[in-house]
């Protein structure tokens, strides 16, 4: 699991960040289905015992669309679909892998540190705008605010995958959207 964010409004985001959040948040799941689903499917082609399993890290953003996190609420989306449509297209061709997605909601993590990995651009410089600072500071708070822990979320992944429950997520309000 690997994420990063970059607030602001969508508008005022550069192709850089949009590059940079892509390219971690979306491209290193895509990275990682294109690498370990044909290592897993071989593996069950030569054991019948074989069982495999995928889970794909998303976020409750990429179900529900918050302001002030576009290119964020974007990756994620993409991430939803990418692993509900890997879920379906590994039920036409077996049943020893399955899968997984973990959407978290406000968990502590350092994600709200992840400007300091930020491509040059408009951080490095110092010219972040208005809306990418009032997003910081959105995020840092919510992100702060989390009650859940990062090793709650990590039990209920385990158990997901021991139940082959396809959506998991971190918060137990949230398990009405699924």
């Amino acid at each position: 699991n690997a994420g990063v964010g970059a607030g602001g409004l969508v508008w005022e985001n550069s192709v850089a960040d949009w590059e940079w959040v892509l390219g971690v948040d979306l491209w290193g799941v895509v990275h990682g289905v294109r690498l370990f689903v044909p290592m897993m499917l071989e593996a069950a082609e030569k054991d019948p015992a074989y069982r495999g399993h995928v889970t794909n890290t998303a976020s409750m953003a990429g179900l529900l669309t918050a302001p002030n996190m576009g290119i964020y609420n974007a990756a994620k989306a993409a991430v939803v679909s990418l692993t509900e449509t890997m879920y379906q297209d590994l039920r036409l061709v077996t049943d020893q892998i399955g899968a997984s997605l973990l959407c978290p909601y406000f968990v502590p993590t350092a994600i709200v540190q992840s400007d300091r990995n930020r491509p040059g651009g408009a951080l490095a410089q110092g010219q972040l705008t208005k809306s990418q600072l009032i997003g910081q500071a959105m995020s840092e708070k919510a992100v702060s605010s989390g009650k859940v822990t990062a090793a709650e979320v990590a039990h209920k992944v385990f158990q997901a995958i021991s139940d082959n429950q396809f959506y998991v997520f971190s918060h137990t309000g949230a398990k009405a959207l699924g």
